[in-house]
Order: structure tokens, then sequence, then C-alpha cells
């Protein structure tokens, strides 16, 4: 079973960092794109996975105190960047920079309940269903992984430093993945919150700094739309 369980992990971790790279091969092609339009994309992708991955199946698993429990998540997960974003301003932080680092930041506390939702099924001892819900998590972090690159090398990061922050942020879903292994009762009942938690932390930063930025361009809005299309359909076809 341990040894099922860490390849599971691998490879759901390892294919943010698969898609990371994939962003990165393909870089040159995003910017005749336009970074504008690849980031408006990414924003409406990020907000399907907010909302359809991580808070409708966060109130689908709450129990009784599904509610109260969602909405302090996604609270919490939003004074938590705030909180962040007053931090990195503190340090001079340039505003562009700042915003990549709490999109990466959401990411990463994103990627973690994934992990954890992924761990819980073999906790359970349903291998098949476990496999299933893996096999749909790694599916989506693929394209996730891909849209990393652009606001990173938007703020002026070396293109190889932006590589491996964005393949860092599939650890935390391989360290979730042996959370949620390891403490399936506990796990089980804190995910709710857990998974709100981190939907509320990409909510901050796609309203912050990802909308306002998909508006300033001519077709931003329209390219917001495709994305999170895109995202929704992926969820439900490998969910």
């Amino acid at each position: 079973m341990f040894l099922i369980v860490l390849l599971t992990a691998l490879a759901v971790g390892g294919s943010t960092m698969a898609g990371a790279a994939a962003g990165y091969l393909f870089r040159g092609a995003a910017r005749r794109l336009g970074e504008g339009l690849l980031l408006s994309f990414a924003a409406g992708m990020m907000l399907s996975a907010a909302v359809a991955g991580l808070i409708i199946p966060a109130l689908e698993g709450g129990g009784v105190w599904r509610l109260p429990l969602v909405l302090s998540g996604i609270l919490c997960g939003g004074a938590f960047l705030l909180l962040l974003s007053r931090c990195t301003a503190k340090l001079m932080t340039p505003h562009e920079m700042r915003g990549a680092l709490l999109f990466l930041a959401a990411i990463a506390i994103h990627n973690f309940p994934e992990g954890i939702a992924a761990g819980v099924g073999f906790g359970s001892g349903s291998i098949p269903q476990a496999l299933a819900i893996a096999a749909g998590i790694a599916a989506q972090n693929v394209p996730e992984g891909m849209v990393l690159i652009a606001p990173l090398l938007r703020s002026g990061l070396p293109p190889r430093r932006a590589l491996l922050l964005a393949m860092a942020t599939g650890i935390p879903e391989i360290i979730g993945t042996f959370l949620g292994f390891g403490a399936v009762s506990l796990s089980t009942a804190a995910l709710p919150f857990v998974l709100a938690f981190a939907g509320g932390t990409m909510l901050y930063v796609i309203c912050q700094d990802m909308i306002p930025e998909a508006q300033s361009h001519r077709r931003g809005t329209a390219a917001l739309l495709l994305g999170f299309c895109f995202m929704l359909a992926i969820d439900v076809l490998v969910g």
C-alpha cells in the first residue's frame, strides 16, 4: 500500500511540475499570443478551480456545519493572503513581484488540500476510488502548472527561477497526500475547511490582481471566460 501511495503522491505532485515545465518550454509561444491574454485565461481557470474544484466539494463534504465551516475557511484564506500582501509590501517588493508571489502562494496552498483528498481515499481503504480521485487531480494539475509561468515571467523573474518556483508548488501536494493517508479521520474532518481556505486564497488573488489585469486588455474578459469554461470542462470530464 505504501508504495502505491508514494507513486500516487509523486504522480499528483509531478503533474504540476510537468505542466510548469511545458509552460516554460512554450513560453515563447505564450509571449507571441500575448501575456495579458494568457493571464486572463489563467484567471478564468483559477476561478473555476476555486469554485468548482474547492468550494463546492467543501460544501458537499462538510456535514451539518458545512456552511459556517466553508464560509469561515474562505474568509480566513482571503485574510491570510491580505496579511501576506501587507508583509511583502513592507519588504518594498515591487507591485508586480508581490502579485506574482501571492499567486504562487495561492496555487501552493490550493495544491495542499488536493493532495490530502488523494491521500484520504487510500486511508479509507478504497484503492480504485483513490486512484480515480488522484488521476482526476493529476489531469487538472497539468494545465494549472502551465499557466504558472506567465505571471512569474511578467513580474521580472528570470525564466529558470520562475520554472523552479512553479515546479515547487507541486511539493505541498506530495506532502498532503501522505498526510491524508496517515491521518484519514482527522483529514476527513478538516478537509472542508482546508478546501475552503485554499479557495479563499485563490479568490483573493484573482480579484486583487488577475481580474483587473484582464479588464485592462481588450479581449481579456473573453479569455477569462474561455479559461473558466476550459477548466470546468476538465473538472467534469475527469472528475
